[in-house]
This record gives structure tokens, sequence and C-alpha cells, in this order.
């Protein structure tokens, strides 16, 4: 399980240093794809597997089904940590994220995600985002 927030700088070639601690559970390769809110997605091999499966079920015929596979796989791409523990972000994965210098990484379960500190800023200070109201949605859904 991937938990932790970490705070650490791209350089001017595109690359980032993942934490160890969440190397450990990536491995040596792993996924990186477009995620929500303006941050990348970055998946174990086993992860991804479980998660392509999932979009593959999806319904054809679905608009919205296929809108999302299609934002979700043309993203993607395939990571592989250079001997200091780091990766190169492709520009197209950069621009998404408006990732330029300082990047916050976190664990969330399942998966890392890796943010522009700027949009990290932004989604914490957001007024809507009432973590009260949303912990009463969770106990909803029996969490």
């Amino acid at each position: 399980m991937f938990i932790g927030e970490y705070q650490h700088n791209i350089d001017n070639k595109g690359r980032l240093i993942i934490p160890s601690k969440l190397r450990e559970g990536l491995g040596e390769n792993f996924i990186m794809t477009k995620g929500l809110d303006n941050c990348l997605f970055v998946y174990s091999k086993s992860e991804w597997n479980i998660l392509e499966e999932k979009l593959k079920s999806l319904p054809l015929t679905s608009r919205d089904a296929r809108a999302f596979v299609r934002f979700f796989f043309s993203g993607a791409t395939e990571c592989e940590l250079d001997k200091q523990g780091r990766i190169l972000i492709p520009a197209n994965l950069r621009n998404h994220s408006k990732l330029e210098k300082e990047a916050i990484i976190i664990g969330v379960g399942t998966r890392v995600e890796i943010w522009s500190k700027e949009e990290w800023d932004i989604y914490n200070e957001d007024d809507s985002l009432s973590y009260e109201s949303i912990a009463e949605k969770m106990a909803e859904l029996g969490i």
C-alpha cells in the first residue's frame, strides 16, 4: 500500500526522483498516465493489469466509457527507474499536470500520484473540499 507525501524537484531534463519507500511497491518498471484533478497516476504493473481488465470490460457503446478509456490509455507510458531512482516524465504528461520544477508525490493506497506543488496547494485550499462532508458521504458507502 502506498502512503505518505514527499516533495522533490524536477530537473531540467524532466526527471523526478521517486522516493525509496514508494519505489519498493512500484518495482523496476511501472505505468504512469494522465490522472484526474491535474495530476499523474502511477501504478505498479500488477495494479495496472487489474485496472486494464476493468477498463476493457466497459461497454463500447457508452460515450463516457470510450472517452475515459481514451484519456487514460493515450497518456500511459511505461517508466523505468535509473540508477539514482529517477524517472523521465514525458513532456505531454508534464504539460497535463502542469509540472515544472517542484513536485509533490503522494501515496494513495493502490497508486502513487504526482502533482505540481502549485496544483497540490490549490487542491488543498479548495473551500468546496470539506473533509467532514466527504467523510459523511464515505459513511453512506460503508467506509
